[in-house]
């Protein structure tokens, strides 16, 4: 038998589920929206092995690296079902950049995976169109990234994403500070909606309720998947003018899940506790309905959500309006949620009554 033969009897990559020619198209697809990316230090051209970029070709003199990763879990679910997925690459980006941030970082640039049972072009494109939006928002790079298709691992329509972002900030000024103090002030800026934790129990609440994604929301004017899907904010670029022009920022805490309770902590010495008045908290119709559709108490909510904020800032109360009007001008909704004082006891205290309608 000639080897032409054995070659037309025998299985191609594509029998078994694989399509190159799609990734080899999806690549040719999205390399114009990556490269839209671009910033000083970038090289945003994908194709190689390995992305590039330069630390002194960015302004950095004596940088200390900061890396994160994240993704978006099954808020992905809702994409799906409603079929929209030109969004959640900002939440991806969002979950990752949120925390380099408050270590006191600039992202600098940013890599994407992406896993399919079966690779749509057009729904791939829309997927990356999305990081690339996220990446403009932040201020860093799309440098690189892997899509994977795996038939088997997931069903068709499934897929799953996940985000590596890297930052940098000079050494010396990288946050918490060491000089975070009873008395200091705790500033909260406003979220966009859920962000991107939590959604295990909205996906719960939602059926529970007998209610599809298609649905008018009633906390809303759209659809519930549409109302759902709304991106996690990206605070970088107000966070960074507020750290660079006052010097005045001790600390930040991204608040994902764990809600308030598990994150502020996070950024306190051991010898402080935060204590949050919750009447100064305005809950985000979502949350009221969540917490009233799911029967969900004030507390769970606070340990699950951001119930309307997604990042804390703690100042000195000097410094407190003058870090708020930067941040105002920038475009954030600030609020003050409460202060520092000694720790005898829990790491976060909540007085008043978070309103739930």
């Amino acid at each position: 038998m000639s080897e032409d033969a054995k070659s037309s009897n025998g299985l191609s990559y594509a029998d078994a589920g694989v399509d190159i020619d799609a990734g080899n198209a999806l690549v040719d697809a999205i390399k114009p929206i990556v490269r839209a990316t671009s910033r000083p230090g970038s090289d945003t051209e994908i194709g190689g092995f390995g992305g590039l970029f330069d630390l002194k070709a960015a302004g950095f003199k004596d940088p200390i690296l900061v890396a994160a990763n994240d993704g978006v879990g099954t808020k992905l679910k809702i994409a799906i079902d409603a079929n929209k997925h030109d969004t959640v690459g900002i939440d991806l980006v969002a979950m990752c950049v949120n925390d380099l941030v408050v270590q006191g970082a600039e992202p600098l640039f940013f890599l994407d995976y992406f896993a399919t049972g079966k690779l749509s072009v057009e729904e791939g494109t829309d997927i990356v169109r999305g990081i690339a939006e996220g990446c403009k928002q932040a201020g860093c790079a799309l440098i690189g990234g892997e899509t994977a298709e795996m038939p088997g691992m997931y069903r068709d329509g499934d897929y799953d994403l996940a985000g590596f972002a890297v930052g940098a900030a000079e050494r010396g000024s990288m946050l918490p500070s060491n000089d975070i103090k009873e008395g200091d002030v705790i500033l909260g800026l406003a979220s966009s909606g859920v962000h991107s934790n939590g959604f295990s129990l909205v996906r719960k609440i939602i059926e529970t309720n007998g209610l599809t994604f298609e649905d008018s929301a009633p906390f809303g004017s759209k659809s519930i998947g549409e109302e759902l899907l709304e991106p996690t904010k990206i605070y970088v670029k107000s966070l960074l003018a507020a750290i660079r022009e006052t010097g005045a920022v001790k600390a930040m805490a991204h608040i994902t899940g764990g809600g308030f309770t598990e994150n502020i902590p996070r950024v306190l010495p051991e010898s402080l506790a935060a204590t949050i008045e919750l009447n100064t908290l305005e809950a985000l119709p979502v949350f009221r309905w969540l917490s009233k559709a799911g029967g969900v108490n004030a507390t769970e909510m606070l340990r699950t959500f951001n119930c309307g904020v997604g990042m804390i800032v703690i100042v000195s109360p000097d410094k407190a309006d003058a870090v708020s009007d930067i941040l105002t001008r920038k475009g954030e909704k600030v609020s003050r949620l409460g202060t520092l004082s000694a720790r005898d006891g829990d790491a976060v205290i909540y007085k008043g009554t978070l309103d739930l309608g």
